[in-house]
């Protein structure tokens, strides 16, 4: 459950003089004589007193960084409760396995956490969070996918799905919550086959976004038409985080591991103009006053919004459309798969090596190529 803070808000901190300090729910926000601010907590977990310094806001530290802290200590403390002798286990429930699994993420530096908890809270916690975690067997998972079938999912959503609960049980054996995994079985996601837009239906979206009342939506889909990357990874964006002298962008959290992604002459202006539009002190490229990371974490409503002003299927044309429609034109354009690999920051050269489609126009040019250079005799 999410604080509420009625002392310690933004505004009390800043107008805080050297010396003076606000503490509230357990955190501590000090101003210190250089000007900067120290945060700090002060807690009672398992009727042990625990005093930490979080760090200083010139080092990055916020107000959050302290509450989630704090929510690691009660995380710790709950799972030394658990790790009881065999056969002496109590239950725990999906719904809390799935609550502490994501602070600890949070704590061990884990990746897409923001994903896993929207599978946690729009699917998974609905269906599996009232079972006990122990309890939980293979025939559970095939029950669910049925039903995420009849509700309209595909495939390759549900695979995500279960990609999520598989983690789950593995870190739950490995910190010694459940004695065994069950067996996860993911469904074959077709014959592979990459859906993406045509030059002129990127020109419909592109319109179509330009003319959205979301004033987000038209620089989410640049950037994502632009270079590929994933919606996290955009949505995560911060202006320090742009190089436009050498046309990158850090990507410190990818999916595969912190990466440059490179970007056009074209985005790099634009960019520059966007940063420059942004409120004063604004920490994000897609900021969110309501969000508790001050920042957008899906674009879902805009998006489905712009694909039907474009006149095309929403449920077809996904976010990740964009990031499989860059990669698939830079493969059409004849960029080798390895120069495509650097681009989209994907793990291996197989998974680029899809985007080759066997019935693609660059298929056959490329054919032509052939042709011209060994003249068959007749």
């Amino acid at each position: 459950m999410a604080l509420s803070f009625r002392k310690l808000t933004r505004a009390a901190v800043r107008s805080l003089n050297a010396g003076e300090c606000i503490n509230e729910h357990g955190i501590r926000a000090e101003r210190l004589h250089n000007g900067d601010v120290r945060y700090g907590i002060n807690i009672m977990v398992d009727k042990a007193r625990i005093h930490r310094v979080i760090g200083k806001e010139s080092e990055g530290v916020t107000r959050a960084q302290a509450e989630r802290a704090i929510e690691a200590f009660r995380t710790k403390a709950r799972e030394e409760r658990l790790d009881l002798p065999r056969g002496r286990k109590i239950a725990l429930l999906f719904a809390d396995a799935g609550k502490a699994y994501i602070e600890r993420l949070k704590v061990e530096g884990g990746k897409t956490i923001e994903r896993k908890e929207r599978a946690f809270s729009l699917h998974l916690n609905p269906y599996f969070g009232k079972m006990s975690l122990s309890n939980i067997a293979t025939s559970d998972f095939a029950k669910y996918r049925t039903r995420r079938k009849a509700a309209g999912a595909n495939d390759a959503t549900i695979n995500r799905e279960m990609a999520v609960i598989s983690h789950l049980f593995s870190k739950a054996v490995e910190w010694a919550w459940i004695i065994y995994r069950p067996k996860i079985i993911r469904a074959k996601e077709g014959n592979g086959r990459i859906n993406y837009l045509t030059t002129e239906q990127c020109g419909r979206v592109m319109k179509a976004a330009m003319k959205d009342v979301s004033p987000h939506i038209y620089p989410f889909t640049v950037i994502a038409l632009s270079t590929s990357m994933r919606m996290t990874e955009i949505l995560s964006m911060r202006p320090e985080h742009i190089d436009l002298v050498k046309k990158r962008v850090l990507i410190p959290n990818a999916k595969a591991g912190a990466r440059d992604q490179p970007i056009t002459s074209a985005l790099a202006d634009f960019l520059m103009i966007h940063v420059k539009n942004l409120p004063v002190g604004a920490k994000w490229l897609f900021p969110n006053s309501g969000s508790a990371s001050g920042r957008l974490v899906t674009i879902r409503k805009a998006h489905r919004r712009v694909i039907e002003a474009a006149g095309l299927n929403p449920n077809e044309v996904v976010r990740h459309t964009f990031r499989h429609t860059a990669i698939t034109h830079l493969v059409q354009a004849g960029v080798d798969l390895p120069t495509v690999q650097k681009v989209s920051g994907h793990k291996t050269l197989s998974m680029v090596a899809r985007y080759s489609h066997a019935n693609g126009t660059h298929i056959d040019a490329a054919m032509n190529r052939l042709e011209e250079r060994i003249a068959l005799t007749k």
